[in-house]
């Protein structure tokens, strides 16, 4: 094997192993802090919690978490790019993750 050949397979090694990582870290989330968050800036127009008090504009997390089309990167374009009526909140990356843990907490409960 070249030096090339062998620093390329080394570097593909490794790329390899960093994705993984890469796409937990992105998973990853504080589901506590994305509940305080929901109750501070979504309770206007949802509820957020599955026997909370929230606003009726907007579907209940617990429908939300649970439709079949929902992935967490399907949510957190939502809340980085919100469509009317939403609001656009202005979410961090870190508020965007720990909003979207929370609703994964939420899957399979009606």
């Amino acid at each position: 094997m070249t030096d090339f050949a062998f620093i390329r397979s080394v570097g593909v090694a490794a790329i390899a192993l960093l994705i993984p990582a890469a796409a937990h870290a992105q998973a990853s989330g504080d589901p506590q802090n994305g509940l305080r968050l929901a109750r501070q800036w979504c309770t206007g127009c949802h509820v957020v919690e599955p026997a909370g008090r929230g606003g009726d504009s907007g579907p209940p997390f617990h429908e939300i978490a649970n439709r079949p089309d929902r992935t967490p990167a399907t949510m957190r374009a939502w809340l980085t790019n919100p469509h009317p009526p939403m609001p656009n909140l202005g979410l961090s990356r870190r508020e965007i993750d720990d909003i979207v843990a929370y609703l994964d907490s939420l899957q399979g409960q009606l």
